[in-house]
């Protein structure tokens, strides 16, 4: 066993740090995953550059709008994304392009993140949720399915309803 699934598939996971499998794509059709493998390729493109990098960089861009018209998502390739994003139902995802997205998050179908809200690490994010605002959500937070975040929200925190209040703390990871 790798270094990575130990840490997912044991109680006591470090999720300070990327866990860079649960964006590997699996096989061919992983939309999710390969949409998000547009985005790192087309940013590590654009920061290192390289004798073929206007070449490289289209071929990602195109990759980029297949699997975003595939999978239904609006996700911007200069999105500032950390590592380990899990996103296994990308459909209706729309992400603004000045929001920051903490590492090892977690978010459903039909996610709305407007406004350019800044997610903490080891954010989960249910179904129809909608993050509206230049917000701080902080780490280890769960916002529940259809909820509408209008407010910060400290860490360790979990949110949910219209408007979204605290309904109690995330279990301890």
């Amino acid at each position: 066993m790798d270094a990575d699934n130990e840490r997912e598939s044991g109680d006591n996971v470090d999720w300070t740090s990327p866990i860079w499998s649960r964006e590997t794509p699996t096989r061919f059709w992983d939309p999710g995953r390969k949409l998000l493998k547009s985005i790192r390729d087309y940013q590590r493109i654009r920061d290192n550059g390289g004798p073929l990098r206007r070449l490289r960089s289209i071929l990602c861009v195109l990759r980029h709008r297949f699997w975003s018209a595939v999978s239904g998502a609006e996700i911007d390739l200069s999105c500032n994304i950390g590592g380990g994003l899990l996103i296994p139902h990308p459909n209706g995802i729309v992400i603004h392009p000045d929001s920051r997205v903490g590492i090892n998050c977690l978010i459903f179908q039909q996610v709305t993140l407007a406004g350019g809200p800044q997610l903490g690490d080891h954010v989960d994010i249910g179904a129809g949720a909608k993050v509206l605002g230049k917000l701080h959500i902080g780490n280890d937070v769960r916002i529940g399915a259809n909820a509408v975040v209008t407010r910060d929200v400290a860490d360790g925190l979990t949110v949910a309803g219209i408007p979204a209040r605290v309904i109690g703390e995330s279990p301890g990871d």
